[in-house]
């Protein structure tokens, strides 16, 4: 059986994190990601601009979610002390604007990665 795109991502984040441990930019470990990505041929896109409709008013690029993988799943990355309820409502919004069911934020800045993973379903 094929894995799912989720264990799929997480594999590729621990690759990542193994090699370059916490204590990193967001930028740097969503840049080693996209490579990783690329080794795996995983799909995504990255930084890509999502828009919302507020009443009549179209926002295009209201927010920029960090990888949209295989157009399933939104990754979203952190290099932060520690998940709060905010970054959860953030994946949630991208979820809903998106219309998709799954999402993940990943927190580097951990020592171990399995500890800085939360699965978000919507």
């Amino acid at each position: 059986m094929d894995k799912s795109i989720t264990e799929k991502v997480i594999g590729a984040a621990i690759e990542v994190h193994r090699h370059l441990g916490p204590g990193l930019l967001e930028f740097t470990y969503e840049s080693c990601l996209a490579k990783e990505f690329d080794l795996r041929n995983i799909k995504y896109q990255r930084q890509k601009p999502c828009s919302l409709i507020y009443k009549d008013l179209v926002v295009d690029g209201a927010c920029r979610i960090d990888f949209l993988i295989e157009n399933e799943l939104v990754l979203e990355i952190k290099s932060i002390e520690k998940f709060s309820d905010v970054h959860t409502s953030q994946v949630l919004t991208y979820l809903y604007l998106l219309k998709l069911h799954r999402g993940l934020l990943l927190n580097f800045n951990v020592p171990m990665l399995k500890d800085g993973i939360k699965r978000v379903i919507l």
